[in-house]
């Protein structure tokens, strides 16, 4: 495992995936360690850069966005000038939640929530064809959720 995470650092891990909300306290219960134990390697971990955050996991639908899409992107060329110019426009973009650079057909993967589909029109027009360098714009509609998860725990604890 990188970074050398002993057993009881990947446990931490684990538990605070499942529950970012657990204090020291709570993973002293389920960790052999004390909670000043825990809250030192919850220190070191976090200034590591294994942990990078805390945040909650929101319905989607319940705050009205109700489509999914993912929207696979070309550009004209791969120059380093390109790359940089797509991404940092791509970082401005607000509706924008997830932007990955892809090897094969396309160059980019972008995955985008919207209210419905005028709204996704909107996002269409006034973001996505914006975007400084694409050629091909192929969008793909979710239909329905059946896995999301992070990491699973199975990786972080060697099982």
């Amino acid at each position: 495992m990188p970074q050398n995470l002993d057993a009881l650092d990947r446990a931490i891990v684990a538990a605070l995936l499942e529950d970012g909300r657990l204090s020291q306290v709570q993973l002293s219960e389920r960790i052999p360690l004390s909670p000043t134990a825990i809250a030192r390697r919850i220190r070191a971990l976090e200034q590591g850069g294994i942990i990078q955050g805390y945040q909650a996991r929101i319905d989607r639908k319940a705050m009205g966005l109700e489509i999914t899409v993912h929207v696979f992107i070309s550009l004209q060329n791969q120059s380093e000038q390109q790359l940089e110019s797509f991404e940092t426009a791509v970082l401005a973009a607000p509706s924008v939640i997830r932007c990955q650079m892809m090897s094969g057909e396309d160059d980019y993967l972008l995955t985008v929530h919207a209210r419905d589909l005028s709204d996704f029109e909107r996002i269409h027009k006034q973001e996505l064809s914006r975007l400084p360098g694409v050629t091909r714009l192929r969008s793909s509609f979710v239909l329905r959720d059946v896995k999301s998860r992070p990491i699973p725990a199975s990786v972080l604890l060697g099982t």
